[in-house]
């Protein structure tokens, strides 16, 4: 059954989960609940549609295996357009300025790929595209005004005059989350005084499938593989540094990026626009309140450097869809015991990434010889171990 977005001009709805924000992981969460059978009423504020351009996306994913294997198991794989998806067969990692990497090849895990890169626009597409097979209430262009719970359900009051009322709210809308801040939950703050610069490359020598990352003195530069001889450049370095980048001229922005990634890709040629954003990290004291559950940037907002923030998030969703997917008719989705399982099973998975990212940042970010050659000999000791290069693949495509 094909749904567009609309406005509702129903004035009470009933629903078993609302789900309010209609990013990648809310419109994720909202497909999961509704292939189990759901009554689903997904709110936004704005108007989420995407138009498909032929230039390349600034903003790209890298998506675990687990991740693209779960996204073709609730439908929205099949709306992927595969002919721009570049996968990753291996990672090189680079610890400041030596030109010797630690590698992590597929098959040394005995996998086919390590992971993939894939378009914001083109997974967005993809899962409005499954979302419009569903029978899904949408809501659009509809701001939240307020949320009351009662002991069997919560209601959310939308400044058109709607009411709609379910079992469980998810607040899938992102880091300055309105449902995060009525459900009163707090959040820790990390600012690294970082900017994350964004842009393409076209390049003279070919990528190999291989996702590049230099480590620095709080800088990271990663290249990551796009189809054909083009990468997707993610330079996260200081505010200040960020800024000199952004004055650059195209030509002389492409020679610092060639220089900093030691020219392993020959000369390159900016396609499309640079464009930055600020880095934090923000992870909300609770991933629960009563009949609400966090998910997404609402929930935890992280370091790019492991690049797994949207596997993160969706992550999210494919617990809480295994916890509720064996509820039986009559529980009641957004009961205590429910959302408690959610959130210790969560809590790990986010901590560690925290852990992981911040860890990694200090690590490569203390000026300190000794440990620079302690870090070396470490990546080196790496290459070696067929055991722990198999475990670090296996953390990686996860």
């Amino acid at each position: 059954m094909t749904h567009h977005f609309f406005q509702s001009a129903n004035r009470g709805i009933d629903a078993d989960v609302v789900v309010v924000g209609a990013g990648l992981v809310g419109l994720a969460a909202t497909i999961a609940f509704a292939k189990q059978g759901k009554k689903v009423v997904l709110v936004d504020s704005k108007h989420p549609t995407i138009k498909l351009k032929k230039a390349w996306d600034e903003r790209v994913y890298a998506l675990t295996p687990a991740t693209e294997q779960w996204l073709g198991n609730i439908g929205v794989w099949a709306h992927v357009d595969e002919s721009r998806v570049n996968a990753i067969n291996s990672m090189h990692l680079f610890d400041g300025t030596s030109e010797q990497a630690l590698t992590l090849n597929d098959e040394d895990a005995h996998l086919t790929k390590l992971g993939l890169i894939i378009e914001n626009q083109n997974l967005m597409h993809a899962l409005i595209a499954q979302l419009n097979t569903l029978d899904v209430n949408i809501i659009t262009d509809a701001q939240c005004i307020s949320l009351h719970n009662t002991p069997q359900s919560v209601t959310i009051n939308l400044a058109n005059g709607a009411a709609i009322s379910a079992k469980l709210v998810v607040a899938a809308d992102g880091v300055d989350s309105w449902v995060r801040n009525q459900a009163n939950i707090g959040v820790t703050k990390k600012d690294f005084n970082q900017t994350a610069v964004v842009a393409n490359f076209s390049t003279t020598k070919q990528h190999q499938n291989i996702a590049r990352q230099w480590f620095l003195a709080h800088e990271t530069l990663a290249l990551l593989p796009l189809v054909g001889q083009n990468v997707s450049l993610v330079w996260s370095v200081s505010t200040e540094k960020a800024n000199e980048l952004l004055k650059l001229a195209n030509e002389d922005f492409a020679q610092a990026v060639c220089a900093r990634s030691q020219g392993v890709l020959g000369d390159l040629t900016p396609i499309g626009k640079t464009q930055s954003f600020a880095l934090q990290q923000q992870t909300a004291n609770r991933l629960i309140a009563p009949r609400v559950v966090l998910m997404g940037d609402a929930a935890h907002q992280i370091h790019p450097m492991a690049g797994q923030g949207v596997n993160l998030g969706f992550r999210d969703v494919m617990q809480m869809a295994a916890v509720t997917t064996n509820c039986h008719a009559m529980q009641d989705i957004g009961c205590n015991t429910i959302l408690r399982q959610y959130e210790r099973a969560r809590a790990a998975d986010v901590a560690t990434m925290n852990t992981l990212t911040t860890g990694l940042d200090r690590l490569f970010a203390a000026d300190n010889r000794l440990l620079k050659k302690l870090t070396h000999w470490g990546f080196m000791q790496i290459n070696k171990q067929a055991g722990i290069k198999k475990l670090l693949i296996q953390q990686v495509a996860a």
